[in-house]
């Protein structure tokens, strides 16, 4: 029987060890940290932030038909189609230049659609 453990201990003395062996002090301060990681990578990366009020597409496009002085069609809510120039916007509402009728202010929320005169949509 002695021979057998001494078998046994010189196959364990061979082996290497994966992972080295932790002291109760080292072990029990990691294990406090590793929590507190978490939580910081949690707060920060998980919560997807709103998206921003506006991409500026619209004012692009906006700033695009002004300096071209681009004729557009307006088509209201109500099936009414203003045409004119775009000569400035807001936050709120559009300005057109009419050529036979009166300027005319436009809220934006009264807007169903707008296209370009030259293009017939729908």
């Amino acid at each position: 029987m002695p021979t057998e453990r001494v078998v046994e201990q010189e196959g364990f003395a061979n082996r290497k060890l994966i992972r080295p062996s932790l002291n109760r002090n080292d072990h029990n301060s990691n294990h406090n940290q590793a929590p507190m990681e978490r939580r910081e990578r949690s707060g920060s990366g998980s919560k997807k932030l709103p998206p921003p009020e506006t991409t500026n597409a619209e004012n692009f496009y906006y700033q695009k038909q002004m300096q071209g002085k681009t004729p557009m069609v307006i088509v209201l809510r109500d099936g009414e189609e203003i045409h004119g120039v775009i000569e400035w916007y807001d936050k709120h509402c559009l300005k057109v230049n009419r050529t036979s009728l009166p300027n005319i202010v436009v809220y934006k929320p009264a807007i169903k659609y707008m296209f370009k005169e030259g293009e017939n949509s729908r």
